[in-house]
């Protein structure tokens, strides 16, 4: 399974001119899609991608789009996870927030790979096993 983080699909649901090409990161997402590849959202990064609309035409109209994907929600253990990454980053000198350990925790707990452009993530990875869905191994 695939989890999708806020900055994948913030860039994937922005407006652009009909002039300007799809981004890469977009185009792979589009085709995770296309071929059934299962991918989730986060919870939390639901709540993320609809707090930052303005109208509330875009939000239900985003919300409809987004209830195409299965959201994975937090557990109590998922919880205590996301505040051991936490500890474990501090130990290594990383700040890194309550909502991206969470994130992690999500994704390390259920084996999963997190699809991001938060580079964050690639700093944390190393400190609790987090995998990060390689975009480069896959060619247009």
């Amino acid at each position: 399974m695939i989890l999708v983080d806020t900055s994948v699909l913030s860039l994937a649901f922005r407006r652009r001119r009909q002039s300007q090409p799809e981004p890469r990161p977009v185009q792979i997402f589009r085709r995770l899609i296309l071929e059934d590849t299962p991918v989730a959202i986060p919870g939390i990064v639901l709540q993320e991608i609809l707090s930052g609309v303005r109208t509330d035409i875009q939000f239900a109209r985003l919300q409809r789009l987004l209830e195409a994907f299965s959201i994975l929600t937090a557990e109590r253990q998922d919880h205590v996870l996301a505040a051991q990454i936490s500890n474990a980053c501090r130990r290594k000198g990383l700040s890194m927030s309550a909502v991206d350990c969470l994130i992690a925790a999500l994704a390390t707990s259920r084996e999963a790979f997190l699809f991001t452009l938060d580079e964050d993530f690639s700093r944390m990875a190393p400190n609790c096993g987090l995998k990060l869905y390689n975009t480069e191994v896959r060619t247009s």
